[in-house]
């Protein structure tokens, strides 16, 4: 058993991990680590985010690219989007979170498809808008059923300044199809963030007034789910429970979303907000413009789904809000039974966390519903309202790291030797060297859903297979083995 994290340890555990640092790259990262204190009410009088990287670190972080075709356009079903530049960037970014959706590759989805400009030398030198009209011309003619284009530009574009704007205006014209233009290069921001925001303006200046003056047959009830991307069928897990109690799911998106359902979200009368980070910019705009309020809900682990059914159905009348306790009351003993079988086997076992989005903290109610403690939580790309929320509900003492550096992460779980750690896939085999239970949480490592009643008794298995399994005692990291003999130097 772990020695137990108190104030004092854990601090020192930071100033100890700081002291390999150069003088200027100490006081930088001194700023990006804290222990938790839930008396502070603002994370920014502890934690500093959304800065750039130190040159030299390794950093956990995408790019505004990845962003924006990789979280907030990617997964839109019905839309296809090209990565306008060279042939890596949407490779990289193609299908990588199983964002599951209905349809069929090709015919009316296109999620788990490349489409790549496929810049070489003379693009760069020449420029790429006339290859982006006739890349337009081609997908086309090759996929009619497609409902519109989205052109997420990469690093080149940005450099050369091509014009996208313009080629999107003259084609969508042209085919009489939605395309809208992306200025998501890379380069711009600090970190995946910037790519999510730029995402929501292109929403928000392309997509959400088209029909703003058609008639819509709405009812009292309608909702929309946003910045849920159905990674492992999430979405839909979460759906279930929203139509049982008598909401109508309008649109979701971005995970199994389409153009159409993007169009009659200004129509709702709820956004339910899933990830905060990269979705609040379009439904405070929604807000701002069609006066829909909004709300953050947690679908992670019984108590905050139990919790987040009763604050959304506070939003409605008795009708919805009878419905949720009747959802509850169905699936609590359910819920408990899964505690039931997970919970003796997963007691005081020690969680760290460090991914992106949502879910540093979003799972940790979760884990807890098991028995576990989350002893350490960060992100790779947030800003302080993240943290305002995460200090909220990390217990007290516990670490907080921003952008953490692969040194850092490796020390804290060498010294707080956590029976689980759930991170990305960066982080997997390093921790897998370290014999280390790991699950990997930006795709979940293969399984899912986790979000909503049915997710949860998934997470447990999955936990509980992840932290319990015995290969974790047949090997021991490189620097635990006995070093190996010298050979002997045979004489000349």
């Amino acid at each position: 058993m772990s020695e137990e994290l108190t104030r004092e340890r854990a601090q020192a555990l930071i100033e100890e991990v700081l002291e390999v640092y150069p003088e200027k790259a100490k006081k930088d990262r001194a700023k990006h680590l804290m222990v938790n204190d839930k008396a502070i009410t603002q994370s920014k009088k502890c934690i500093t985010s959304n800065r750039k990287s130190l040159p030299g670190v390794m950093t956990q972080r995408g790019c505004a690219y990845a962003g924006s075709k990789g979280v907030v356009w990617g997964p839109i079903k019905d839309i296809i989007d090209i990565s306008h530049g060279p042939v890596g960037c949407g490779a990289y970014s193609r299908g990588g979170r199983r964002n599951y959706f209905a349809g069929t590759s090709g015919v009316d989805s296109f999620c788990d498809i490349n489409f790549t400009s496929d810049f070489q030398e003379k693009d760069v030198v020449f420029g790429g808008d006339k290859k982006l009209a006739k890349l337009i011309d081609e997908l086309e003619m090759l996929f009619p059923l497609s409902k519109g284009i989205s052109v997420q530009s990469e690093c080149p574009v940005g450099l050369i300044g091509d014009d996208i704007e313009a080629v999107s205006k003259k084609k969508a014209a042209e085919i009489g199809k939605t395309i809208v233009p992306v200025r998501c290069e890379g380069f711009r921001g600090v970190s995946q963030s910037l790519g999510h925001h730029i995402a929501n303006d292109a929403v928000r200046d392309w997509i959400l007034s088209a029909r703003d003056e058609q008639p819509f047959e709405g009812t009292p009830y309608d909702v929309c789910i946003l910045g849920d991307y159905n990674i492992g069928g999430d979405a839909w897990a979460s759906r279930i429970l929203l139509e049982e109690m008598g909401l109508r799911v309008v649109a979701q998106w971005s995970g199994d979303g389409t153009l159409t359902e993007m169009e009659n979200t200004p129509k709702v009368k709820l956004n339910l907000l899933h990830c905060y980070r990269s979705m609040n910019y379009i439904a405070r705009h929604m807000e701002e413009k069609y006066n829909i309020p909004w709300m953050e809900y947690n679908f992670f682990g019984p108590t905050k789904i139990k919790e987040s059914l009763r604050e959304i159905a506070s939003h409605f009348d008795e009708k919805i809000q009878e419905g949720a306790e009747r959802v509850i009351a169905k699936y609590t003993p359910i819920m408990d039974a899964v505690i039931a079988k997970y919970r003796p086997r997963l007691e005081g076992k020690k969680v760290m966390l460090y991914v992106g989005g949502l879910r540093p903290r979003h799972t940790v109610g979760a884990y807890e519903d098991l028995g576990m403690e989350v002893v350490g939580a960060g992100y790779e790309f947030a800003h302080n309202d993240d943290y305002d929320r995460t200090m909220k509900d990390m217990k007290d003492a516990t670490l907080i790291y921003d952008d953490v550096t692969g040194y850092e992460f490796e020390e804290f779980v060498r010294q707080l030797k956590p029976d689980l750690i759930g991170s990305g896939i960066k982080e997997k085999y390093a921790f897998h060297k370290m014999a280390v239970p790991f699950r990997q949480l930006h795709s979940w490592d293969y399984s899912g859903p986790y979000h909503g009643f049915d997710g949860f008794a998934i997470f447990a298995r999955d936990m509980d297979m992840t932290v319990n399994n015995p290969c974790w005692s047949l090997f021991k990291a490189p620097w635990q083995k006995p070093a190996a003999a010298e050979p002997e130097q045979k004489a000349a």
